[in-house]
């Protein structure tokens, strides 16, 4: 392997000393030599294909260029689609991102933030995990520039970038029962999380608020753990007793393929038997035969607003807590039994 080429190689090409080559090469001191040995020294850099020591250089400027983002999943669309749009937006203000999966994880979120502030990252934008609330704390302790995305905890006082999910998910059940729907289930995961607490929230008050029954058995929350079970049992609960549920709401696009996946092995149809509303849209909606209607979340406005917050805060120009809730769309396609 051949070897770095160091400033002192190209002193030597050029015959200066290597205060000069540094003095060429770096961003604001072009002028302490001149223009004619500093475009020979250019060259001489560019010939040897010299490249600068990234981590040095950091050092001496006092920042990487580096975001560090902590996603649930990148298996998931949603959050593959948030992952590119920060990268997008990082790489038009020179950042480089650094990203992991904390699998919603505690312990794996929390070795990703250990990792990531050890690479020295100039700040994190951080998708919380259940029970993560020591680790956003920590943060806050050592005044590290950050910005969730996607979910936050009410209690913490820091800024974050995400929907209201509570009208996302009034809406889509409001949605449901204009279409004559009277026996609406949900299906969400079994956790603490604010965003999924919501989206539950904001599906009971429609069903209040449209007149209908609201039933402890047509609301199911499944173990992320284990899905296909989970959601096997919730299904078969809410289609045995005598007030079957008519239409179902699922809290995410995971979910709902998994629902959708045992709805098609009972043979039933879809809207005619039960009308379908998702949360976050997917590729395999697609591929559905029956057009599903979602509730599509605001990707990019999400990924860029909470970089712009992340180099406001990194900048020091706005130290502000800065909290923005973006409003969802409901896209309104067959499943859902419109006529």
């Amino acid at each position: 392997m051949r070897n770095k080429v160091s400033l002192k190689d190209i002193a030597l090409k050029v015959g200066v000393s290597t205060a000069a080559v540094s003095y060429a090469l770096s961003a604001g001191k072009e002028g302490k030599v001149s223009e004619e040995v500093a475009n020979r020294i250019k060259a001489a850099a560019k010939e040897l294909n010299y490249q600068p020591n990234q981590i040095a250089k950091s050092l001496k400027m006092g920042r990487t260029n580096t975001i560090g983002l902590i996603i649930a999943d990148v298996s998931n669309p949603f959050f593959a689609n948030i992952a590119r749009v920060v990268e997008d937006e990082a790489k038009k203000h020179d950042y480089t991102v650094i990203f992991g999966s904390s699998d919603e994880k505690y312990e794996r979120s929390c070795d990703l933030i250990n990792v990531l502030l050890n690479r020295q990252v100039d700040g994190l934008i951080v998708v919380p995990t259940e029970a993560s609330e020591d680790q956003i704390l920590y943060l806050k302790e050592q005044k590290v520039p950050f910005v969730l995305i996607d979910r936050y905890f009410p209690e913490i006082s820091s800024s974050f970038v995400a929907i209201d999910n509570f009208k996302a998910a009034y809406d889509a059940v409001m949605h449901l029962a204009a279409a004559g729907r009277k026996r609406i289930g949900m299906l969400a995961y079994k956790t603490n999380l604010f965003h999924m607490q919501e989206r539950e929230r904001g599906y009971q008050q429609a069903l209040r608020d449209s007149g209908l029954s609201l039933s402890k058995s047509w609301l199911k929350e499944v173990k992320q753990s284990d899905i296909k079970n989970g959601m096997k049992a919730a299904i078969d609960e809410m289609l045995s007793t005598g007030d079957a549920v008519d239409a179902l709401f699922f809290a995410t696009n995971t979910l709902a393929i998994n629902g959708l996946k045992y709805i098609d092995s009972l043979n039933l149809k879809v809207p005619d038997d039960l009308a379908i509303v998702s949360f976050d849209e997917g590729e395999a909606f697609d591929f559905y035969y029956c057009p599903l209607t979602f509730v599509r979340q605001p990707v990019i406005d999400l990924g860029k607003r909470s970089v712009q917050l992340l180099l406001d805060q990194m900048s020091g120009s706005n130290g502000r807590i800065s909290q923005v809730l973006f409003e969802a769309e409901l896209v309104i396609r067959k499943s859902s039994g419109v006529k």
